[in-house]
């Protein structure tokens, strides 16, 4: 699963209004790095970046390409649904389903519609999630009755399930209490070095960067101020 290299490009402007207030984003990095750590703080823009990506927001202008794909060219009119992108988004509250069990939710995203996502789904690939992620023992147990760091691994299963070209993931470990975020940056640590899944991560805590930024962009008010790799 996954890929050597994630060969990502983005070069992109929006400008977002409210009322007499303006925020510009002007965004241009290339990577081929697996490991893509956007780093600002609240503010900087890094979610119109990330959702930019994922196609949860559309630029005024530029180009976004992943894997040699172009996901979005303002000149030629490009602009693949999030649906067929072929990434994974994982929202900072997760947005489990809570009517679905965990295997549900892990099945959710191999499943077509909602109609079959509510049968008790015994296929080879939750099985090997399930597996993965350590969730056997709470498959049947609703997002209610998860602890913090089950809903998370839950929402990586349910993200990487359907073998993405990227994994995208917003703030991932702002909501986690600072022993669990400890455990759960070396368990997505482990995770993304076993199945080579290429990760743009996004955060405001330099923590993160430590751990995940082999190619770091930082942004400051809409704009990339510093960007570097680390060897």
């Amino acid at each position: 699963m996954g890929n050597d290299a994630m060969q990502l490009s983005v070069d992109i402007a929006k400008t977002l209004r409210a009322g007499e207030r303006r925020f510009h984003l002007r965004m241009k990095f290339q990577s081929s790095s697996q490991r893509i750590v956007i780093y600002g703080h609240s503010g900087a823009g890094k979610s119109l970046a990330l959702k930019a990506i994922a196609g949860l927001m559309t630029p005024d202008s530029g180009q976004i390409q992943l894997a040699n794909r172009v996901l979005f060219d303002s000149a030629t009119g490009i602009d693949i649904p999030p649906q067929q992108r072929q990434v994974a988004y994982l929202f900072q509250d997760y947005a489990l389903f809570p009517h679905l069990n965990v295997r549900q939710n892990i099945g959710f995203g191999l499943k077509r519609g909602w109609l079959n996502s509510a049968s008790d789904v015994h296929d080879e690939t939750i099985e090997y999630w399930l597996t993965a992620f350590e969730l056997h023992a709470v498959a049947h147990q609703y997002p209610v009755q998860l602890s913090g760091g089950q809903r998370q691994r839950t929402a990586l299963a349910r993200a990487l399930a359907p073998q993405p070209q990227a994994l995208l993931l917003d703030e991932p470990f702002a909501a986690l209490d600072p022993a669990l975020r400890t455990r759960m940056r070396q368990q997505l640590d482990e995770l993304q070095r076993r199945l080579s899944v290429p990760m743009v991560l996004i955060t405001h805590d330099p923590d993160d960067v430590d751990f995940f930024g082999d190619h770091v962009v930082c942004l400051s008010e809409g704009k990339i101020i510093d960007r570097y790799i680390e060897e």
